[in-house]
C-alpha cells in the first residue's frame, strides 16, 4: 500500500524536478534575454531579421545569414560605428 502512494509521488518530484532545472528560452517583452544569442529554431525570414535589427537603430544592415544554431549573422552601422549583429529566434538582437 505504501509502495502505490509513494510511486506516483516520486514521479510528481521527479518531474517537477527536470521542469524547474531546464532554462527556458523566454524573452522579455522589455529587454533581451540575458542568455541572448539563443539557439533555436528560427522561423525570421531574412527580412524580418533585418527589420528586427534597424528597430533597434541600427542602420546599413548587410550580408545576413543563418548559422547552423538559427541564429542571424550580419553586419550594421549604429553611432557611427561598424558592428556585428546577432538575431536569435527570440528576436533578441545583440552585438557581441
Amino acid at each position: 500500500m505504501l509502495m502505490r502512494l509513494l510511486t506516483p509521488i516520486a514521479a510528481l518530484v521527479f518531474s517537477t524536478t527536470i521542469a524547474f532545472a531546464q532554462t527556458p528560452a523566454v524573452k522579455s517583452p522589455n529587454a533581451n534575454n540575458p542568455a541572448a544569442p539563443v539557439a533555436g529554431a528560427n522561423s525570421f525570414t531574412e527580412g524580418q531579421a533585418k527589420t528586427r535589427i534597424e528597430s533597434h537603430g541600427y542602420t546599413q544592415v548587410s550580408g545576413l545569414k543563418k548559422d547552423d544554431s538559427g541564429i542571424w549573422l550580419g553586419s550594421a552601422m549604429k553611432d557611427g560605428k561598424k558592428v556585428d549583429v546577432k538575431v536569435d529566434f527570440q528576436g533578441n538582437v545583440v552585438t557581441r
